[in-house]
């Protein structure tokens, strides 16, 4: 009896040791795993972790209706502003127009140059305090990013993914919030190719300090 007694209980601490070994084998699977989603390669900073709350994103606009400058100005000294309609409502649109030059009231002298593009490509004859897309859809001017992004895709892209556009912020949202630009913040929607600039002059050296040989010329 003594010998079945000790056989048994070394039977039930050999199923407790068991047990006991799958629960801490289970526990290390579970915490290697939980490691490596968060080392693992390519993990944006502001991907979401669960018990964190990211900051905003957000995307300056510009003025949801456009005002066109009279040339005059109130009693104040401020200039009197135009809704477009004001003025397209009381005439018949002219899909040809695509130069300045062509208008005899306002807008003369714009510079345009934006491809094969009319003036009505984009504005929208039916209401000319709106946008329109390729299938004839209004947008708001406050959306007009919408409509950039129907010719320009790659811009597009690429604005989506960071790389195009400038921004102010945190690249890491869970440390803050990020702004970023409007296509019309950098970008003249009647001329958008970005204008040539010269870079500023290069550094001068200080009275006394060295000047360092350029182009593999001796300096004097």
């Amino acid at each position: 009896m003594a010998a079945g007694t000790r056989l048994g209980k070394w039977m039930f601490f050999g199923v407790i040791g068991v047990i006991a070994l799958w629960f801490v084998g289970a526990l290390g699977m579970s915490w290697q795993q939980q490691y490596r989603d968060r080392v693992r390669p390519g993990r944006a900073f502001s991907e979401k972790v669960i018990g964190e709350t990211l900051h905003p994103v957000m995307i300056r606009k510009p003025d949801a209706e456009p005002w066109v400058d009279s040339g005059k100005k109130d009693t104040k000294g401020q200039p009197i502003m135009v809704a477009c309609a004001t003025c397209h409502d009381t005439r018949t649109a002219n899909l040809k127009t695509n130069d300045g030059a062509l208008l005899k009231e306002f807008h003369q002298g714009l510079k345009y140059a934006h491809g094969s593009q009319t003036c009505l490509s984009c504005h929208n004859s039916g209401d000319y305090n709106n946008l329109k897309l390729a299938d004839g859809q209004s947008l708001d001017f406050s959306e007009s990013i919408r409509l950039c992004a129907q010719c320009h895709g790659p811009q597009y892209r690429d604005y989506q993914n960071g790389s195009h556009g400038g921004m102010n912020g945190h690249w890491d949202l869970k440390q803050g919030p990020r702004e970023r630009n409007h296509c019309t913040d950098c970008h003249d929607p009647h001329h958008p190719a970005y204008p040539q600039v010269m870079p500023v002059f290069p550094p001068k050296p200080v009275i006394g300090e060295a000047v360092l040989p350029t182009h593999g010329k001796p300096s004097h």
